[in-house]
């Protein structure tokens, strides 16, 4: 076990010392809230340009409808020819034109109008030309039932329903999505410290092997104990690394706050949302600054630290899983190249559980596939996570299926370092061949 230590301290100290993961590693926090706040920008100013719609209405509605709105505005056209209204709009560089004939009929007339561009417009756009016929259309189709525009107006008002817990606490619409985007927000990081730490492991063993250094090493140790503690080493440093930028992140959070005068403890303050007619079991209708306060009170409320330990223990697990297939990978071949072949079983796992994680988990948390793809060990430190930010109990995530999903975890470990071994054990001395699978069937035999 003394051997197994140095080659852990080995490999950690080399990955920590290297002048690109000191880099990355206090410079990756910066980068990512850099990034943030340029995307923010850039979109703030994409959003804030106007886009220009001509409009030639030559029939008797539609007389005050097109009322310019965030992000488009209207430039009415009166007593030209359409011809010279498509000149003038593409040759004043606006969007498009869009051309009302004149119609008796309201229904033909909608039929008739079309909207000239110099390229397909955006869907957003089309969505708001097309409300406004729709809108104008049901109204009149009513009128002639004998419904006045004051009765339509009132049908217009959306129904939300309100919903509330047994205990009178209101339930936010849509607040279990944003769980499950930040669960999987957790689950991306993890897949992608796999893939990059991994193939950490990998290159590792493929250059050991290349330059005949891994002839010398297991002279004096196990094959198996250098697997072991490369996989170890690296992890250890993979951990470190997300220490530091979880310490990162924390300090420019609050470098934020107080650059921006936010009091984090404000959200924690109860709101009183249960007192009606019906008594402390009767939920009200909050105001709009009401609901944004319980939505960050949600947020606020979400189990974070659980979330980064558990984030550490899946991590962890999940990576000594993929890392000890890596490092078989690595001692099968001789070069990066002829490792192609391998990598893509070993990531569809992981991308299976991104995207069957995201439409389960939002659509069912506790269906029987998220359920599933939770406990199954390729997937569990991906999907389980998703699905955790919504707590451990009564509400959340049993108990039991986090305990088993761990369990699950650490016996596949097991089996697969068992397995990955024997290839590792065969494949470090071969040169000069590019293995396939009946050969890699065959060492597992050995």
């Amino acid at each position: 076990m003394s051997k197994l230590g140095l080659i852990i301290k080995r490999e950690y100290l080399a990955k920590v010392r290297n002048r690109s993961f000191v880099v990355m590693t206090f410079l990756s926090p910066i980068l990512m809230v850099g990034m943030i706040i340029l995307i923010a920008y850039l979109t703030k100013i994409n959003d804030s340009e106007t886009q220009v719609i001509g409009v030639l209405n030559q029939s008797d509605y539609f007389t005050n409808d097109f009322v310019g709105s965030e992000g488009i505005s209207y430039l009415h056209f009166n007593d030209i020819s359409l011809e010279a209204a498509k000149d003038s709009v593409a040759g004043l560089g606006y969007l498009g034109l869009l051309h009302i004939p004149d119609f008796g009929n309201l229904e033909e007339l909608a039929e008739q109008s079309f909207f000239y561009t110099k390229e397909a417009p955006s869907t957003a756009v089309l969505d708001k030309l097309e409300s406004i016929f729709q809108d104008r259309l049901r109204l009149n189709r009513l009128q002639e039932l004998g419904v006045s525009a004051q009765d339509f107006a009132a049908m217009e008002n959306l129904f939300e329903i309100k919903t509330a817990t047994f205990e009178g606490q209101k339930n936010l619409k849509g607040i279990n999505e944003i769980k499950a985007f930040i669960g999987g927000g957790f689950g991306y990081l993890i897949m992608m410290f796999i893939i990059i730490y991994g193939g950490f492991v990998m290159r590792s063993v493929i250059e050991e092997k290349t330059s005949r250094i891994i002839e010398v090493i297991i002279s004096s140790v196990k094959p198996f104990q250098l697997m072991l503690g490369k996989i170890i080493g690296t992890s250890l440093a993979g951990v470190t690394q997300f220490i530091i930028w979880i310490v990162s992140a924390s300090l420019l959070m609050l470098v934020t706050f107080s650059f921006l005068d936010i009091d984090p403890s404000a959200l924690s303050a109860s709101a009183d949302i249960t007192t009606g007619i019906a008594g402390d079991m009767a939920p009200q209708v909050p105001t709009v600054d009401k609901t944004m306060q319980l939505y960050a009170q949600e947020l606020y409320d979400i189990p974070w630290m659980m979330l980064i330990i558990f984030f550490i223990i899946y991590f962890i697990l999940g990576y000594l899983i993929y890392s000890s297939i890596y490092a078989a990978i690595g001692a099968a071949v001789d070069n990066e190249t002829d490792t192609q072949q391998f990598i893509f079983p070993i990531i569809l796992p992981l991308m299976l559980a991104i995207y069957v994680g995201f439409f389960s988990v939002f659509s069912n948390p506790h269906g029987p596939i998220a359920v599933g793809f939770s406990l199954f060990p390729l997937t569990s430190p991906i999907v389980m996570l998703m699905r955790l930010p919504g707590g451990i109990g009564e509400g959340g995530v049993p108990l039991w299926e986090v305990l088993t999903s761990i369990a699950l975890l650490i016996v596949t470990f097991v089996g697969i370092v068992w397995l990955a071994a024997k290839i590792y054990r065969v494949g470090i001395l071969m040169y000069g061949k590019k293995p396939t699978y009946r050969e890699l069937w065959k060492w597992l035999k050995y």
